[in-house]
Order: C-alpha cells, then structure tokens, then sequence
C-alpha cells in the first residue's frame, strides 16, 4: 500500500506561490467537471536557510468557499514545521494560488483542514446516501505522474489547471488501519491524496488517500476515507458543510420522472374532468326529470283547472239561457256574464299551460359562479414559504433550505424584483455577481410551485451569460407589459447561452406561512 502524496526534492520550486498566470483548460459541462471547479491543488514547500529545500504536492476540495479538506499527509510538515513551511491552494480555475494556513489536523484518520483568503470556490456537497456494488464513482486531482509527464517547470505545479479526472467502480467497504475507507477502481496516483471521491453527481462520499502496491500484475484498488470519518473530522473541526441524503439520480431519469408525473397529472385531470362531466350530466338528468314530473303535476292542475271552469260556464250559460226565456232579464244577463267569465278562464287555463322546455334546465349549482369565483382556488401571492420537494427535485449542492418569496401583482416579487411572464408562469434568470452559478427561477401562481433550474458554470461560460446581460431594462416592478416583454426577450438570450443539461433543479410548494 503507497500513499498518494508527493515531496520530492525540487531546489529549482520558486516560493512565490501567489505570482502566477492564467492557464485553464475548459471543464466538460456536467456534474463532475462543475464538482471539479471546487478542487485545488495543494502545494507545500518546505525552506531552510533562505532555500527551497523541499516540494510536494496533493489534492484537495472546498467544503466553504476558503476551506479546504485534504489528507493529513499532505500537509504533515507543514502541521511539524509552521515556520518553514509554506502550504499553496492552487484554484482549478483563475490566475491565482494563494497561501493557505492549516486549521485542523486529524493523522489518525489522515485528514486536514485549510483555510485560505482572497477567493471564493464552489463549495462540495457530501453524500450520506448508500453506494451499491458496481456504482461508477469518480476521482478528481492532481496525479504526480501526470504533471510529471507535462510540466515544464516547477511554475506548472503552482499555475491554476483543471483536475484530472478517472472513473472506476465501487468495490466494498474496509477498514484500514482502524479508519473506515471505500475501496474502488478510478485510477488515482500519488498526487491524488486529498482529493474528492464522488458519485456521479458530483457529490463527495471520500476522500481519496492510498493505493494498493501493484505486484506481479495483481490489480490495483484505490482507498477513500469514508463519508462517516469525514463528517466526524470536520464536526470536531466546527466546521460546518453541506450532507445531501438523495439519492443521485440523472438529469435524464429526472427528465423522465418529471415527463411521467406531467403525464399523470394530466390523465389525473381528464379523469376528474369525466368524473365531473358524468356528474354534470346525472344531475342535469336527475333536474330535468324532477322538473319534468313538477311540469306535468302543474299541467294537469291547469287542466284540471280549465275543465272545471268550462263546466261550471256551460252550466252558467244554461241557467242564463233559462231564466231568459222565463222574461227574467236582469238575472238572466248577469248569469250569461257569468257564464262567458267562466268560459273565458277556461280558454285563459288552457293557453296558459306550462310548457317544458329541456334545454331551459340547468343542473343544480350551474350558473351561479361569478368570474373572480373560477379563477383558480390556491393561487398563490402575499408572503409565501416555500419547501423543498425532495422527490419532485434533482439535488446535487444545496442543502435544501426553506426560501421566503412574496409574490405581489404583475410579476413583482419581493417588492423591488421584476419577473417576465411566461404563459401563466412568471420566471426570472438570476445571475450573482460572485459566484459562477446561473439559477433559472420559474413560480406557478396556480400551484404555488417555485423551480430553481441552477447551471454551475466554468469562468468563460459565467463570462458569456454576463456579456448577454446588460443593465436590465426593468429595474423596478412595473404594469407595463412592453417593458416585461423586453425583460422577457432578454432573458431567453441569457437563457441561449446556458448549457442544453442543467446541473440542479429545486423543486418547492410555497403556501401562506409554509402551511401544507
């Protein structure tokens, strides 16, 4: 078994670590090179008498933007001789190292802290969520043999460059020298030591630290401090870091899980939409036979009502036609009166009978809703808490916090931050001025959903969103459409520039108070 660090002798290693110029080489745009953009090189020069006497160099990540994990023996000489050695954090990106100054030390379990001033890195998420047999893992660092083969001079071991990466698989759990490791494929070389072992979203399950000797052709297996003994090291250190439980899932499968949910829903609603129908129309069939029973009940009183009526003017008439023939005038006139009433409100009975018209009934409830009444129930506004949606999400960062929005008329949030429409939707690019994250923020009013689409982005492709982004013609909330339709045409060329797969996507339910 060999440590994965390197010290040679180097008198030729100049002690500047800080002077340098750019040199990048443009990451892959994926999950592990937006992980590698967290990893630096670590570099320890060691001087006696005014003179370089010594030089080695590993590998380490960022777990907060200026500290540094890495392994034990990469740093030891530094931890036994503060004063004479110097420890170098060379960026993956940028034209900077700087000088790192060592926090905590851990030997037992071959761990250490640094912490550095003068930059921001992107900071690596852990993962407590199990790895399977055969899982493709991957390493990040700075193999020896690599720049061994590559360097120039000793200037290229201290000159911002992007991590090496190899891919292997995982291949069991052990305990080595009383500390538990992973044991796995991905090539690593002396020079490796401290730097991440990661699953393929780009989240940290070791710390890579030891190789097996090769002997004879026997293959060779790599060692990574596991996640436990990682954690417990930097909660003694009080340093604080980002553990993400989720399960690592693929922008693909997240795309067919979120295709399959959208499927569902909408065979959800056509089912609830023939659900209500099939109601609708037993109740308009249950109101026209109950309207139709009540009509035929008020024609026969009608008609009852008529028949009567004619009866009783036949008779009137009668008696009228009587007492007229017996010379009796007077009564014979008021009866004949009488009669021709009667006969009169029997013609009125019958033409006024009420007819039934089914076309006229309505089921029961149906045009009583006022406009305001049908527009959507749960639409979300005011000041709203919006919680994370493990399932419906893609996580490979963040820690998953509850975030505050509030969510005013027109696409004005938080009072003072114009979002562009888009259908029903409001959504806004948001584009931080110190960090290299592009977030593609969309709210669903109808729902109460927030999706956070976040793309981690090298420095060049950071540069082109902001050359795409001038000063952004809304810079208050506004009414007027024109000038949400201009944010809105600005915002698709920001969005032209990101890469076709995102690298995160946060979904949350927001409600009033962060009530379910």
């Amino acid at each position: 078994m060999a440590r994965t660090g390197v010290f040679p002798r180097m008198r030729q290693v100049i002690m500047l670590v800080a002077m340098l110029l750019a040199w990048s080489v443009p990451a892959r745009a994926d999950d592990i090179s937006a992980a590698g953009r967290g990893v630096v090189r670590i570099v320890t020069i060691a001087v006696a008498d005014d003179e370089v006497v010594g030089f080695g160099h590993g590998s380490g990540f960022a777990v907060a933007p200026n500290r540094i994990v890495t392994n034990a023996h990469v740093v030891e000489l530094a931890s036994r001789y503060p004063g004479n050695v110097v420890i170098g954090v060379v960026p993956s990106e940028g034209s900077k190292s700087f000088q790192g100054k060592l926090i905590a030390i851990d030997t037992k379990r071959d761990l250490a802290l640094i912490e550095f001033s003068g930059a921001k890195l992107p900071t690596l998420a852990l993962s407590s969520a199990a790895v399977t047999d055969g899982e493709t893992l991957f390493a990040l660092g700075y193999p020896g043999n690599v720049d061994i083969a590559t360097a120039r001079s000793a200037a290229d071991f201290i000159t911002p460059q992007s991590p090496v990466r190899s891919q292997g698989g995982f291949a069991g759990t052990r305990t080595l020298e009383g500390i538990s490791v992973l044991l796995h494929t991905a090539n690593i070389a002396r020079g490796n030591s401290g730097g991440p072992l990661l699953d393929a979203c780009g989240r940290v399950l070791g710390v890579n630290s030891a190789i097996t000797n090769s002997e004879e052709g026997d293959s060779t297996f790599a060692f990574a401090i596991a996640y436990p003994e990682l954690t417990a090291f930097l909660t003694q250190a009080k340093q604080p870091f980002v553990s993400i439980a989720a399960p690592c899932i693929s922008v693909e499968q997240r795309n067919a899980l979120d295709k399959a949910a959208e499927e569902k829903d909408r065979a959800d609603i056509a089912n609830r939409n023939a659900q209500a129908e099939s109601a609708a129309a037993r109740a308009r069939e249950a109101a026209i036979d109950k309207a139709r029973a009540a009509n035929e009940s008020a024609r026969e009183t009608y008609m009852a009502g008529a028949a009567v009526l004619l009866v009783f003017g036949a008779l009137a008439l009668g008696a009228a036609g009587l007492l007229l023939s017996r010379d009796r005038q007077r009564p014979g006139v008021w009866t004949a009166v009488g009669g021709g009433a009667l006969l009169l409100g029997a013609v009125a009975l019958f033409v006024l009978r009420p007819s039934f018209d089914e076309a006229s009934i309505a089921a029961p409830g149906e045009g009583n809703q006022s406009a305001e009444a049908k527009l959507p129930a749960d639409a979300a506004e005011g000041p709203l808490v919006c919680t994370l949606q493990p399932d419906r999400s893609r996580i490979t960062v963040s820690p998953g916090q509850a975030v505050q929005l509030n969510v005013g008329p027109d696409g004005c949030f938080d009072g003072g931050t114009q979002y562009a429409e888009s259908g029903r939707r409001w959504q806004r690019v948001l584009v931080p001025a110190d960090e290299q994250t592009v977030t593609v923020r969309e709210f669903d009013p109808d729902s109460g959903t927030l999706t956070d689409t976040r793309y981690f982005l090298s420095a060049a492709d950071m540069q082109k969103v902001r050359d795409v982004k001038p000063v952004v013609p809304v810079a208050q909330c506004t009414a007027d459409q024109a000038k949400r339709a201009s944010l809105a045409s600005l915002q698709q060329l920001m969005r032209a520039t990101l890469p076709p797969a995102y690298n995160e996507k946060l979904v949350y339910h927001c409600a009033p108070g962060g009530a379910e």
